[in-house]
């Protein structure tokens, strides 16, 4: 039996320029794998709560308290939920609220000699944990990109590691990918 390998392409909602990654998943990963998938492929270090939105439905980790209804995402594998064709988001970070939209590209034949999931391409690193959300990214870039900008100094310091917004490597997502996932 052929394994299907789904290919996703993942956006990052409200940035600009954009950020995105597309990426190769085994159909029969769970929900919970998928979101480990993400989190490497955006750069993301999982500090954070997360959910799934597919047709109306929420998945993620189930709250023990209620207040959220959820469905596990530990027993919903990505091909009982979706198709070629399909889009659904995924949230991350309920304070700074990044949103993920995803789309099912295409359903492929698992290739024999093939390593998955794996990374395809993308555009732009993934903004810094903490930032403040989408806002507080534009924040970001326009105080790095100004030598004058009032945040310059505070933010490099924040930052306290070189970050070039421009630079994307799918082959070093690929490598984490395989490791982590």
């Amino acid at each position: 039996m052929s394994r299907q390998i789904f290919q996703l392409q993942i956006s990052l909602a409200g940035v600009r320029p954009s950020v995105w990654r597309r990426v190769l998943v085994p159909g029969g990963y769970t929900l919970d794998r998928l979101h480990r998938v993400v989190q490497y492929a955006v750069g993301w270090q999982d500090y954070h709560l997360h959910s799934f939105e597919i047709d109306g439905v929420q998945y993620g980790v189930p709250d023990p308290v209620g207040e959220l209804p959820l469905r596990d995402e530990l027993d919903t594998r990505l091909d009982a939920v979706v198709g070629k064709g399909s889009r659904f988001h995924y949230t991350y970070d309920f304070g700074d609220w990044w949103e993920h939209d995803l789309l099912v590209e295409d359903v492929l034949t698992a290739d024999p000699e093939g390593r998955y999931p794996s990374c395809l391409d993308g555009e732009r690193a993934g903004p810094p944990e903490e930032v403040g959300g989408p806002a507080g990214y534009r924040l970001l870039l326009a105080a790095l990109a100004d030598p004058f900008h009032p945040e310059h100094e505070a933010m490099r310091d924040w930052l306290g590691r070189p970050f070039d917004p421009e630079v994307f490597e799918p082959r070093r997502v690929s490598t984490l990918l395989r490791r982590l996932c």
